[in-house]
């Protein structure tokens, strides 16, 4: 698609009166609205200024970018407005802006659009494109100066860097802004062409609303001398595990590429640590691709990760409603009270805690495909909640979700170039939706909703030694490697539980998390003899970590002794889950600590017992098994 197709006559405004950014935003978002390109010039203005909220769209060099991604657009389209005398729209570069483009863009914006709308952003920092628009005079003057700098998709890719040549320096970069659509490619343009400039090889990876380009590969990152990141959004980083890593705000890929370019080559950057991957050395350890247990533990971590919010905030509003009584929410007990009502309709069943299953599996199937991956992974999380196959199937149907939509990408792949937005707004829906809804309905729910059944009634009906060797296991792993792979075990063992109507391992798990902090900030107090200064300093900060569940203030101290300390805090997280477990404490807040402790179902009072007493048996062996300090 030519930009020409969106920046029309109907759209160019050659004198933008005012000499403020909302008299500009006002002007090019009226002629939008008279062109019949928006629906209401309020809500797109509306769009348009929480853009500009984020982070000025005024990009230096004279030019400005408002942009917006909004259901108020009818077709997508560019404004094209001019202003001689020039407009304060708090450029970057502290300028006046007299070049503006705003971009308006459907929610179901195709990557044909996308891709224009990224050829207009890259072409603008061509200094003799800016001198050309602000000389014209009219409009068919506007669009002849646009057509002439306006690369065909093939000629783009021709000039796109894809790897090191000969002996010069090789940097891989990666840009990513908000919305993903126009800072993302000035960005990338930028960097490419300072690049060039400074005899440097550099290849660019864009994040934007179409998905990543120009994606890195394994092969690239390893021969690279260092990575620039210059992204305002999340961005995939444990690739980058070992290499010198530059990270920048979006907005410095366009101002500043050469001093990041500078520095890539000078390898003048921290290096980058992924977990599991520990750095050495000035160019830091080749990139290697995930283990199928990183990758698959990866995908997991994305939609547990997204889910929590929903889990800590339902269960937190859950059990708050139960401060007026434990049936308080029901009309037909005495105890009612619409308060507790209305807290239970919001975290409980019909509010928070119904989107925790369609949450996660959404999430783990867009980690593995991407966006086309959220839709078939939500409506196979609600089918699993629906099927009874709850949580666990939750997590089958995410991981089937994800994989029947790459598979669909595959399939898909020899369709005709001019047939890509179909693919996203209609393919990939239809058939990842419908391929995975039978697969749920029919293979899936029964067998997995009989195991999660199971489950479920042998958990509440476990006697007490049963329940305290439970507590037990999950101490042991809540310590053992503190916030690590086995540690999130645990703690998605105990949130999946929460959504089947078990809360007690969910208990024992958070008394467990906050012993090792706590007990070896206790040890720190009692046993100074037995550590540094640092160590004595550092333990005062765990009190704090320790009473707000972050087990991860206990790693220094295990990575300084593991032989003492691990086995100690082991042995003291063991005891606080089984005293929990012991106690019948069930919790339906999976994180706050000592904050949520008043809020747990059974004796509060005995909660802080085990989680104290086991706070004491970590101090006691650590006093006994660290030996004397001398500084």
């Amino acid at each position: 698609m030519k930009i020409t197709e969106l920046l029309t006559k109907e759209t160019i405004l050659l004198s933008v009166g005012g000499t403020k950014k909302v008299d500009a935003i006002d002007s090019l978002v009226g002629i939008l609205y008279e062109a019949g390109k928006i629906d209401s010039k309020e809500a797109f203005k509306e769009a348009i200024l929480k853009r500009e909220a984020q982070s000025t769209t005024g990009v230096g060099d004279g030019i400005a970018i408002p942009h917006a991604k909004t259901k108020s657009v009818k077709q997508p389209a560019i404004a094209f407005g001019k202003s001689e005398a020039g407009v304060d729209f708090e450029s970057l570069d502290g300028q006046l802006a007299h070049l503006f483009f705003m971009i308006a863009a459907p929610e179901g914006a195709n990557n044909t659009h996308l891709e224009a709308l990224a050829r207009l952003s890259g072409m603008l920092m061509r200094p003799e494109v800016r001198e050309k628009l602000m000389a014209a005079s009219s409009k068919e003057e506007v669009l002849e100066v646009i057509n002439a700098y306006d690369q065909d998709d093939e000629e783009e890719q021709a000039a796109e860097s894809t790897g090191a040549a000969g002996e010069r320096p090789f940097v891989v970069a990666v840009t990513a802004c908000p919305t993903g659509i126009a800072h993302t490619y000035m960005a990338a343009d930028a960097l490419k062409a300072k690049a060039s400039e400074l005899g440097v090889d550099i290849k660019v990876e864009t994040n934007g609303s179409g998905g990543a380009k120009n994606v890195l590969t394994a092969d690239d990152i390893r021969k690279a001398t260092a990575v620039i990141v210059a992204a305002d959004t999340k961005v995939e980083m444990e690739r980058f595990s070992g290499k010198p890593l530059i990270q920048a705000a979006v907005a410095e890929g366009i101002r500043k590429p050469k001093e990041l370019i500078e520095r890539a080559v000078k390898k003048d950057a921290p290096i980058y640590k992924g977990s599991g991957v520990s750095a050495s050395g000035a160019g830091g350890r080749d990139y290697k691709p995930k283990s199928i247990g990183a990758t698959i533990y990866k995908h997991l971590m994305n939609g547990v990760s997204n889910m929590l919010p929903f889990v800590v905030g339902g269960g937190i509003l859950i059990a708050l409603s139960f401060l007026f009584g434990y049936n308080a929410f029901d009309p037909n007990d005495p105890s009612f009270h619409p308060i507790a009502k209305a807290l239970m309709d919001i975290g409980g069943g019909g509010g928070a805690f119904s989107l925790l299953v369609p949450i996660l599996v959404g999430f783990i199937a867009m980690s593995i495909a991407d966006r086309p991956g959220f839709a078939p992974g939500a409506v196979a999380g609600v089918l699993a909640n629906v099927g009874g196959a709850g949580f666990l199937g939750g997590l089958v149907a995410g991981f089937l979700a994800g994989y029947i939509v790459i598979g669909l990408k595959k399939l898909f792949a020899t369709l005709p170039r001019s047939l890509e937005g179909v693919k996203t707004i209609l393919l990939y829906p239809l058939f990842g939706i419908g391929l995975t809804g039978f697969l749920m309905i029919y293979l899936v729910n029964k067998p997995v909703g009989a195991l999660n059944q199971g489950i479920t009634e042998w958990l509440s009906g476990i006697g007490t030694g049963n329940a305290v060797l439970l507590g037990v296991v999950v101490g042991l792993m809540m310590a053992f490697d503190m916030g690590g792979p086995v540690n999130k075990a645990a703690y998605l063992f105990g949130t999946g539980l929460i959504t089947n109507g078990v809360y007690e391992p969910m208990a024992a798990i958070m008394a467990a998390g906050m012993v090792p902090p706590l007990g070896i900030a206790i040890a720190t107090t009692l046993f100074k003899n037995k550590f540094t200064t640092e160590e004595r300093d550092a333990g005062k900060a765990n009190y704090i970590m320790g009473l707000s569940f972050i087990t991860e203030g206990a790693i220094p101290f295990a990575a300084a002794d593991p032989l003492r300390v691990i086995p100690s805090i082991m042995a003291g997280a063991a005891v606080a889950g089984a005293l929990s477990m012991a106690f019948h404490i069930g919790l339906r807040a999976p994180h706050g600590g000592i904050f949520v402790t008043p809020l747990v179902e059974g004796n509060w009072v005995l909660y802080l017992f085990a989680i104290i007493a086991g706070a004491l048996v970590t101090a006691v062996l650590l006093g006994v098994l660290k030996k004397r300090v001398v500084e």
